[in-house]
């Protein structure tokens, strides 16, 4: 049965929906076309119409993760406009987002496998990052010649390691731990 036009693109959104939450959830090699395929409710034939590689459908995914994120970190912002700092530290360095595997931060899930992909991963990877430092940079005060742009870089180092220790272990109270030094220091180095 031919698709249209119409579904073939709405079918390439779900590919590419379901991948960007598959892969933060497995990695880029933790799940095969046939499974990602399957996720999106078509067979591994309709990849091949889609996407020239799994690459690009990895590059893709990326991007939609990222912009996804930004998007989050926009909404905590606007919810709480009297401390957009303090919304987005609440937000990120929070026990559910630690939980959150499927839709939690890209660069926390994926940043190290993102490091070993091609280009076009690595620039999905490149754009979201810059994209959270210009959320950053602007809630952050320029200091002792220090430009908010560096500081917007401390900060979200800081925030995505603590995440990236805080899931790595099994304790509890230390994955914990780390999520508050983070939100301690961030705050510090905002108010520095």
């Amino acid at each position: 049965m031919r698709v249209s036009r119409i579904q073939a693109a709405e079918n390439r959104q779900t590919v590419i929906n379901v991948a960007s939450r598959l892969f933060r959830e497995r990695g880029f090699d933790g799940i095969g076309l046939k499974d990602l395929m399957e996720g999106a409710g078509l067979t591994q034939g309709a990849f091949y119409k889609q996407f020239e590689s799994k690459e690009d459908l990895a590059a893709q995914a990326s991007r939609r993760a990222l912009e996804s994120a930004s998007e989050r970190w926009s909404a905590a912002i606007a919810e709480n406009p009297d401390d957009p700092l303090g919304a987005v530290i609440a937000f990120y360095l929070s026990a559910g987002h630690r939980e959150e595997k499927l839709d939690g931060c890209p660069v926390v899930a994926l940043g190290s496998d993102a490091a070993r992909q091609g280009p076009g991963v690595k620039a999905a990877f490149e754009e979201g990052i810059k994209a959270y430092l210009e959320v950053l940079g602007p809630l952050l005060p320029e200091t002792d010649g220090e430009d908010s742009n560096r500081k917007a870089m401390v900060v979200l180092s800081t925030m995505v390691g603590a995440m990236t220790l805080s899931r790595a272990i099994n304790d509890p109270d230390l994955a914990q731990a780390f999520l508050n030094a983070a939100v301690e220091h961030v705050r510090e180095a905002a108010a520095a």
